[in-house]
């Protein structure tokens, strides 16, 4: 038995090895811009755009520049100040983890201007962007401007932003093709799409010998807004997944004990008030949910339920914030002999404490019938703040009653402490 825990054990340390790797990965918040327009006339206006990225898995809170200022250099080499105002609101911005925003500013082509510009920012070395004055229109996308590669005046976005027809890539004659018009590859489309939802952590214990529980957890936003600042109702609607597998680590063949699968459809905003301050905040998320086992016969186990789940957040002065969470369930579609809701009842409490960048705290309580209830406790440190220096944060759970497994969801589960990695605290 000690080498077959040994061997469990082992198993469970390369797959934490694994999901370290996960989160080595590189997560960044980046500025992109490029110019509204391909063309304009000498001395008329034009609107510059800025993609803002947050991509670091935390909120992001930052100023927005009233002003940029760079040059434009002609093919020529004459070089004529750039002005540009902020044309949006507001300068400063709250950007949720895995999210983008746009912001705009307006400025003014040089009065005695012709042919192709570029456009050099200020404090964005890595930006050229390509502008035609009075000649028609630029090349469409996928092709290279190579008359003016001489002269200096191949367009460059930064690495971080998407191609379009008026920010190309200065690239080499084997360089991929260019996005389609709308300035967002489907790649990118897909990833401003997807984001993180639940908790993602692998975890491991040794309760009556060694076991892991691990999750993993996404949403797909299915509509596109326009204007990612100020999307409309119906951009707010999401798909969710989440698994959840809880992992006997100790046994011959070391099984897992039980799966649950849960696809989501809701829709979330996560602040549709803020008070004048912009410290209390309240959110909705509200939908239907599917949870499921995908065993047979006697082991199946499947439930529905419709939710609603307010929030309210309270922001301290020191940079962190306070979330209460509470999710109102209605079973529905769902046998009612199975007695879930006697087990697992019908509101989650969550309770959530979290700094910008360090020590987030977490708490579940779910109370049944009967004096059936569970409690779960998470705590996770960032790594990066840590001799590490990586991604992903230092993950310690605790859980204690019923439900830990859909399998199990009618049986009392001893006290059990894990300690892992979070990729998603």
């Amino acid at each position: 038995m000690p080498c077959r825990r040994y061997t469990g054990l082992r198993h469970a340390f390369f797959l934490a090895i694994g999901c370290l790797c996960l989160a080595a990965g590189t997560a960044h918040a980046g500025l992109s811009y490029r110019l509204t327009s391909p063309q304009a006339s000498p001395g008329g206006s034009i609107e510059l755009e800025g993609l803002l990225t947050n991509d670091t898995g935390t909120a992001l809170s930052s100023p927005v520049a009233r002003e940029l200022t760079g040059q434009w250099v002609d093919a020529q080499g004459r070089v004529t100040p750039a002005h540009f105002q902020l044309r949006t609101s507001p300068d400063a911005i709250d950007l949720p983890a895995n999210t983008f925003t746009r912001m705009a500013w307006s400025g003014r082509v040089p009065a005695g201007a012709h042919g192709l510009l570029t456009l050099r920012l200020d404090g964005a070395a890595d930006t050229l962007l390509a502008l035609q004055v009075d000649a028609g229109s630029l090349p469409g996308p996928g092709t290279r401007i190579a008359a003016n590669a001489e002269a200096g005046m191949i367009a460059a976005g930064t690495a971080s932003a998407p191609p379009s027809a008026t920010a190309l890539a200065a690239a080499p004659a084997t360089a991929a093709p260019s996005a389609p018009a709308s300035g967002l590859s489907p790649f990118d489309t897909f990833r401003n799409a997807i984001s993180s939802y639940e908790p993602i952590y692998f975890a491991v214990g040794n309760r009556d010998g060694a076991d892991a529980r691990f999750q993993v957890s996404f949403k797909y936003r299915l509509f596109s807004p326009a204007d990612p600042a100020r999307p409309g109702f119906m951009d707010n609607w999401y798909f969710g997944y989440t698994q959840t597998a809880l992992w006997d680590l100790h046994s011959d063949s070391i099984p897992f004990v039980d799966t649950t699968y849960n696809p989501s459809l809701f829709w979330a905003r996560d602040s549709i008030w803020s008070s004048g301050d912009k410290r209390w905040s309240l959110g909705l998320n509200s939908g239907f949910e599917h949870k499921s086992n995908g065993k047979d016969d006697e082991d199946s186990r499947s439930l529905n339920d419709l939710y609603v789940q307010p929030e309210v957040n309270y922001r301290f002065d020191g940079g962190s914030t306070l979330s209460f969470q509470p999710r109102f369930k209605y079973y529905v579609w769902t046998d009612h002999d199975m007695g879930y809701r006697d087990a697992l009842g019908y509101v989650d409490w969550k309770l959530r404490w979290a700094q910008d960048d360090g020590l987030i705290l977490s708490g579940l309580y779910r109370q049944g019938a009967s004096g059936r209830n569970a409690t779960q406790l998470e705590a996770a440190w960032p790594l990066k703040r840590t001799f590490l220096h990586m991604n992903g944060h230092l993950y310690v759970q605790y859980f204690r009653g019923y439900g830990e497994t859909l399998l199990g969801y009618d049986q009392k589960y001893d006290p059990q402490v894990r300690i892992g990695i979070a990729l998603v605290p």
